[in-house]
């Protein structure tokens, strides 16, 4: 079961088998609280009482659960200090025509996100902030990278996940969903500022890639493109922050228009 579990760190493996590795006391949390998901987990000998409430909650679940010493859990982590819990869990995104359409308020397409960490704290954000699904387009990472699980500290199995999309797709459902395209561009002439009276309406927002953004014909698919404005003296904001900023203002709009 150990060499198994080591095999989901790469890409490969957990493709082909369908599972991948979820690291730490919150996210192993989380996913234990989706029945079905976790398969198994595995304690480090010497935090086994750090983590006594987990154990007790695996037993509950019904998950088999493992000590191991600290050099076989390392084996199945690219952490440098691993936080001494490790859960093989099965794959749980969902189709895409299962999670948008009437009733849709807020989704966020990532297109060409290829950071997992940024990917991560972009399904953090959307889950912050009420959204109802995160779109990975087919160009962009992996949601099941460990990276990326990591940055989403249990944000994962909170929200619907779709990955493995066209973004040209995405887009179409969510339009046809009756939701407004927003796609951001640090050029754009419109800013949040100057969308007071449209933020509440349902809206899709498109977040390009964090070197060169969304190219032109990319942002021809969205019905606007906004700017974050920026009053200091900072060049750009990053991806994730981007993404928060423009998520918390849909979904302060949206919960004022109610």
């Amino acid at each position: 079961m150990l060499r198994a579990a080591r095999a989901l760190q790469r890409r490969p493996e957990r493709k082909e088998t369908g599972k991948f590795l979820v690291e730490g006391r919150q996210a192993v949390r989380e996913a234990l609280g989706m029945p079905g998901v976790v398969e198994a987990v595995y304690f480090r000998w010497s935090a086994a009482l750090d983590n006594a409430d987990l154990v007790e909650v695996a037993k509950n679940a019904g998950v088999p659960y493992f000590g191991v010493s600290e050099q076989n859990l390392a084996t199945m982590t690219d952490t440098v200090t691993p936080q001494g819990v490790v859960a093989v869990a099965n794959d749980i995104d969902v189709p895409l025509a299962d999670v948008v359409g009437e009733g849709t308020k807020l989704v966020v397409i990532c297109a060409q996100v290829r950071d997992p960490g940024n990917a991560g704290t972009v399904i953090r954000c959307a889950d912050a902030f009420g959204a109802d699904a995160v779109i990975l387009s087919s160009d962009s990472v992996e949601v099941y990278n460990p990276k990326t699980v990591r940055a989403s500290v249990g944000s994962l199995f909170h929200l619907p996940i779709v990955v493995g999309v066209d973004l040209a797709e995405a887009i179409a459902a969510c339009r046809d969903a009756g939701m407004q395209i927003y796609a951001t561009d640090g050029a754009a002439g419109t800013d949040l500022t100057d969308l007071t009276a449209d933020l509440g309406k349902p809206t899709a927002w498109v977040m390009g890639n964090e070197s060169w953004g969304l190219p032109v014909e990319h942002l021809a698919m969205a019905d606007r493109t906004v700017a974050v404005p920026i009053y200091g003296k900072a060049e750009s904001l990053n991806l994730a922050t981007a993404a928060a900023v423009c998520l918390y203002a849909s979904a302060s709009a949206q919960r004022a228009s109610n």
